[in-house]
């Protein structure tokens, strides 16, 4: 099922009017994406405000320029991104608030100018976070600046007045990267946790009297035995009767200080023609993205194509709340469509789930491997321990 808006929100959508409208509206109007339609250029009246088929092309067109769920409504998060987008480097303070913690567009320029000056300031993900307070505490002591972790007016003329000093690719690509390899190929004492999605009550979609909650709870414990006997620590973020909601499953990842964050679902669409595996990973599709999890988006789908035979739809960059609030790479991976008869079939053999299970084992195990001893997709088999 689509990831986007949070429950506890209804959405704003077309004909919806009022405040929340014409708030959308101000938002839109700021960043170019929408003109005013009265005739003298001024807004409507807030209570007359219309989500109207312009508006959401709008949000429509923002959602996929932000990596969210491309529905043209508004939700939780896309209300928040547009939000967040309002903000310009220099535009206000930036300093680190570990209760609440800074959001918007200037915090990703602030963490992409020090990481393009060669200080780790942790993903840029648009959040001022311990690791970004740590690199611009790092870059102000470099250049003589109070060391105070914020970012004000002296802070950024220091950073507009310097050149990007990392060249030969992507900062923070180099440097996850180089993290892996050093980390070596084994598995042993890594911990990844396997989340399994929906669950209480939330049972996702139902296929006759299984439902998708329960068909991913038991693919999530497949991947746990087989991560677990190639020495992995494994953790599930809920049993089988549980239904955490998305912000616990993000803080118990980060709390157990993962290596891996893997997401399973099953999705679920109104098109008859809407069939195979798709996974996802943080990125915004034009800027800063999680390197390693786009490569493990990309290692675990195809892995689980060649063990299905399941159609593949690629591997897409997502700035879902589950993607961008966990602090290691992070995966999900929609394993086929239930609402097809094909992919139904399939996700109901137990066979079929094993064979998903081994793949993501499979990339998993492939991600930490050098690129010589690498092997081809499908042919990884788990060593005998005996």
């Amino acid at each position: 099922m689509t990831m986007g808006t949070d429950s506890r929100m209804q959405p704003l959508r077309h004909g919806d009017r009022g405040p929340a409208v014409a708030d959308v509206h101000a938002a839109l109007r700021s960043l170019g994406l929408l003109l005013a339609t009265a005739p003298d250029g001024e807004a409507p009246a807030l209570e007359s405000a219309e989500y109207d088929e312009a508006t959401e092309l709008a949000v429509r067109h923002f959602q996929q320029v932000r990596g969210l769920s491309v529905d043209g409504r508004v939700g939780e998060e896309t209300y928040r991104a547009l939000s967040e987008a309002r903000w310009s480097l220099g535009d206000r303070l930036l300093r680190y608030d570990p209760e609440r913690p800074m959001r918007g567009d200037d915090v990703t320029n602030l963490q992409e100018r020090l990481l393009e000056l060669g200080y780790d300031a942790g993903r840029a993900d648009g959040m001022l976070g311990a690791e970004t307070e740590a690199g611009l505490r790092a870059f102000q002591r470099d250049y003589g600046l109070t060391s105070d972790g914020t970012c004000g007016p002296a802070t950024l003329r220091a950073l507009r007045q310097l050149g990007r000093k990392v060249t030969g690719g992507r900062p923070q690509l180099l440097r996850q990267s180089a993290s892996f390899v050093e980390s070596g190929p084994h598995l042993i004492g890594r911990r990844i946790v396997v989340d399994a999605g929906h669950g209480g009550a939330d049972t996702g979609f139902a296929a006759g009297e299984t439902t998708e909650a329960d068909l991913v709870f038991d693919l999530a414990s497949r991947v746990e035995g087989r991560l677990a006997a190639a020495g992995a620590t494994v953790y599930l973020t809920r049993g089988r009767s549980q239904g955490p909601e998305l912000a616990q499953r993000t803080a118990f990842a980060n709390d157990a200080r993962a290596d891996l964050f893997i997401s399973l679902h099953m999705d679920a669409h109104s098109s008859e023609h809407a069939r195979g595996v798709a996974s996802y990973y943080y990125g915004t599709g034009s800027g800063a993205s999680s390197t390693v999890g786009e490569q493990f988006a990309n290692l675990v789908r195809r892995e689980v194509v060649a063990r299905t035979g399941l159609l593949d739809l690629g591997s897409h960059p997502k700035t879902w709340d589950l993607l961008r609030m966990t602090r290691m790479p992070s995966v999900r991976l929609d394993s086929g469509y239930l609402s097809h008869p094909v992919d139904r079939l399939l996700l109901l053999d137990a066979r079929v789930r094993s064979a998903i299970a081994h793949g993501v084992l499979a990339a998993v195990q492939r991600l930490y491997l050098p690129a010589e001893a690498d092997p081809a997709t499908g042919t990884f088999v788990l060593p005998d321990k005996r």
